[in-house]
């Protein structure tokens, strides 16, 4: 089948971000920390870093991926929110930060969740890990799996909650693909921007809760992340930060006091937002002008228009072409409202970029016998 092809332009950069960035940036922003990064999220461009991928401690950084399993499941439908969790006396002996749980009783897996995300809880992290892998051993084995599945190859877990263990440690780079993966859950951010919150236990106590973030209430569009603190790995800092289509990820490992490593991931996002943008090419909310014929259907044309949106990471003020081929395929009536009718290819450089699916806006009715002998007498 004949392919159609359109082009568009908009300001973009000519340069690979990634080339552009690793020298000024490192003109304007202070590195302070042993290692850091900054990255875009669409397709995890790194904007900026410095010993991206040395080896070291991270700490409670550590539940990121904890966390990335318990979504999962949650997904799988392995694990509900609503789920009675019973807490370990293991668990419930957890020290370092916790919410104090009480052993041999039930916890809802939403609250241990949410204890994990805002206070960083010990305690709610093994028993996370003990409902999802029946041990903290068995949770640390899946980790490291999901690490080798992930191509992390700068880290290693030897327990789920970051507490101080040898042979334990990650990098900023590998910290930033993990909350880059664990954000595509949207229920993560039911949480992870809440200041303030609580958990009951049994006979009416209560643990409150202090998102140990401070970027949630001190910098626009922070609506997500995990600090960390031991000795070994000093002060750690995992954010998201999201402005207009841009949502950005900074990292910063062994920041000498909590006040840099809240700067300096600051000052991070300060730089890419006020350099950089995400501008949409392909907007899902307009149908496409493209006509698209359905074999043995009652009308001539469909209102189609793409899945999903398209947005290209770019320097502000630059310009490049981006064109755009859609490929329709065969369609044969009876067509329902979401069903595929193409593909849309975008192109930046001349090099592929992204596909996106093209789908119907509208159902459409297979032509009857009746509508054939129409169609012959309107012929006639």
């Amino acid at each position: 089948m004949k392919k159609l092809f359109f082009a568009i332009i908009i300001a973009i950069s000519l340069i690979t971000p990634t080339k552009i960035l690793k020298a000024s940036a490192k003109q304007n922003l202070g590195t302070n920390s042993k290692s850091s990064i900054l990255i875009e999220t669409t397709d995890n461009t790194v904007i900026f870093a410095n010993n991206e991928n040395k080896r070291l401690p991270i700490a409670s950084m550590t539940k990121i991926m904890l966390l990335n399993l318990c979504y999962e499941s949650i997904e799988k439908g392995e694990l509900s929110f609503e789920e009675d969790v019973i807490a370990s006396s293991t668990a419930s002996g957890m020290g370092g930060s916790q919410v104090f749980l009480e052993a041999n009783c039930k916890y809802k897996a939403r609250d241990l969740i949410k204890s994990i995300i805002i206070a960083s809880a010990n305690d709610a992290s093994v028993a996370m890990a003990e409902r999802l892998f029946g041990s903290e051993a068995n949770c640390v084995q899946a980790m490291n799996d999901k690490c080798r599945e992930w191509g992390l190859k700068d880290t290693l877990f030897s327990n789920c909650t970051g507490l101080p263990k040898p042979t334990q440690y990650s990098s900023a780079y590998d910290v930033a693909i993990m909350l880059s993966k664990l954000i595509r859950h949207k229920e993560y951010f039911t949480f992870s921007n809440v200041w303030m919150d609580e958990i009951c236990h049994s006979e009416g106590r209560v643990t409150g809760l202090t998102n140990t973030n401070k970027l949630i209430k001190f910098y626009n569009g922070c609506d997500g992340g995990k600090t960390g603190f031991t000795q070994e790995s000093g002060f750690c800092l995992a954010a998201t930060a999201k402005r207009g289509g841009l949502r950005l990820i900074s990292v910063v490992i062994n920041a000498c006091d909590s006040k840099t490593r809240f700067a300096e991931v600051s000052n991070m996002f300060d730089f890419g937002f006020e350099n950089f943008t995400n501008k949409m090419v392909v907007d899902s909310s307009k149908p496409l002008e493209i006509d698209v014929k359905v074999e043995k259907s009652k009308q001539d044309k469909i209102c189609i228009a793409p899945k999903e949106d398209v947005f290209v990471f770019t320097e502000r003020n630059a310009k490049e072409d981006i064109t755009i081929d859609f490929s329709p395929i065969t369609v044969y009536a009876p067509v329902k409202k979401g069903d595929l009718v193409g593909k849309l290819k975008i192109f930046k450089n001349g090099v592929e970029y992204k596909t996106v699916d093209v789908i119907s806006l509208e159902d459409v009715s297979k032509k009857t016998y009746f509508d054939y002998i129409v169609d012959i007498g309107n012929n006639w």
